[in-house]
């Protein structure tokens, strides 16, 4: 297997070559991650992919198969070789916690060490955190439009293999009830669901040999598929067969709307008040909000949510701000249009008035003590290259509902908007 070290950019590689010749390598600089805007204009953003990142460290290592790759292709000396033979990250990490809501210019993750063990760092946390929270944050927006009602994850024949285990652990972290992706199951102890497709039915003779099978192994509790051949009669196949104690019927085409207000009305009729409606095809946030008054009781979501709900990065940039000169840390920040960055050291609380957030307050400097109605946002994660904290995923669920219920009611608008909380900082100067 191709070492995890490896899965990164050239030029991390190059600028560590040419530090160490110059003796930048061991200067100690702070890199900071963060967003300055939020993609499709969304209001906010969920910080997700922290506890894969912590789990990888530990493997962040250029083994002995890696190195040769490198030394055979030139892409750097054998003294840089021999240096990363031993390369170990022995630097700090503070981060915002799992489930958080993020804005723009919110530090969300925080690496001070030598800039040697940072920087070979940039390509793991950024495509971990860019692709998880983008996950994360189209989660989220599809469970608020859901209103209370489960969704299932069902999206890993539309994404990466890999892809597929760490965009089931985002949607779960962000609300989503379950997935269908049993790897995340067993990595991760995400819920798993899922009974039957379209196939199962094809290649029985009839759809009631099918719903009989299915019945005969799995119990009545499972969820029989109805939309084969013709709605109205695999529901009443449905019933017939399972009895009125069926679990669920699911709808994957068609209007649904109006197939939903039907498929419960017949359900009712038939005795099946309790058999409750699974509702997938190709739905999204919108789609899912258009749903609100039909009788759904379950949504399942694939493509939309493991691609970002269109926005598949969340924009996230890794960037140096600070550098040690001496005893005193500089600030050092871009300049160029369009891309200008902050220099300095942030730290970042939430205020609240209410128990609603107002704003994202950053500081920029040393250090940072919260006022009165300030919640801090990073938490210290590594020391000295050791990881200090436990991402529990299921805390981390908890964690991000009770973030976004400390946000203003606008955050919950499915429209493009403005962040739903301003950024302002303090102790910099542009």
């Amino acid at each position: 297997m191709t070492a995890l070290a490896l899965r990164t950019d050239h030029y991390e590689l190059t600028m560590l070559q040419a530090a160490l010749q110059s003796g930048a390598a061991e200067r100690r600089c702070v890199f900071e991650v963060f967003t300055r805007s939020l993609p499709g204009r969304r209001r906010y953003g969920v910080a997700a992919g922290l506890g894969r990142i912590l789990r990888s460290l530990p493997d962040f290592r250029f083994d002995d198969a890696a190195l040769s790759f490198l030394n055979q292709t030139g892409v750097v000396d054998a003294k840089t070789c021999e240096w990363l033979s031993s390369y170990r990250f022995g630097g700090s990490i503070d981060a915002y916690a799992e489930g958080e809501a993020y804005f723009p210019g919110s530090p969300v993750l925080v690496v001070e060490g030598t800039f040697a063990e940072c920087v070979l760092l940039e390509t793991l946390v950024l495509s971990v955190l860019n692709h998880d929270s983008a996950v994360a944050t189209a989660a989220a927006r599809i469970v608020c439009a859901a209103g209370g009602r489960p969704c299932i994850e069902m999206g890993s024949r539309r994404t990466h293999e890999e892809s597929a285990i760490a965009s089931a652990r985002a949607s779960y972290l962000a609300g989503f009830a379950s997935t269908s992706n049993l790897a995340a199951g067993q990595v991760w102890g995400v819920p798993t669901t899922g009974t039957a497709a379209h196939a199962f039915t094809l290649v029985h003779d009839d759809e009631r040999a099918a719903f009989r099978t299915q019945v005969a192994a799995l119990g009545v509790s499972t969820t029989l598929l109805v939309d084969t051949y013709d709605v109205e009669q695999g529901i009443r196949t449905a019933v017939a067969v399972a009895g009125t104690k069926l679990g669920a019927i699911r709808l994957d085409s068609g209007d649904l709307l109006s197939q939903t207000r039907r498929a419960r009305e017949l359900l009712d009729e038939l005795g099946a008040t309790d058999t409750r409606i699974v509702v997938t095809s190709d739905l999204d946030e919108s789609s899912i909000a258009m749903l609100a008054t039909a009788p759904a009781d379950t949504y399942g979501v694939g493509t939309s949510v493991v691609t970002g709900g269109g926005a598949p990065t969340a924009g996230f940039v890794y960037k140096l701000v600070a550098r040690q000169s001496g005893d005193d840390w500089v600030p050092v920040q871009k300049r160029s249009e369009g891309k200008a960055s902050r220099g300095g050291r942030k730290w970042a609380a939430r205020q609240l008035r209410g128990g609603v957030a107002v704003s994202e307050h950053v500081w920029v400097g040393d250090h940072y003590e919260c006022a009165g109605d300030e919640r801090p946002l990073q938490v210290p994660v590594v020391r000295e290259g050791k990881v200090v904290t436990d991402v529990d995923l299921h805390a981390a669920r908890d964690h991000r509902a009770g973030v976004l219920a400390e946000l203003p009611p606008t955050a919950m608008q499915l429209s493009a908007g403005d962040p739903a909380v301003e950024t302002r900082y303090d102790g910099v100067s542009r």
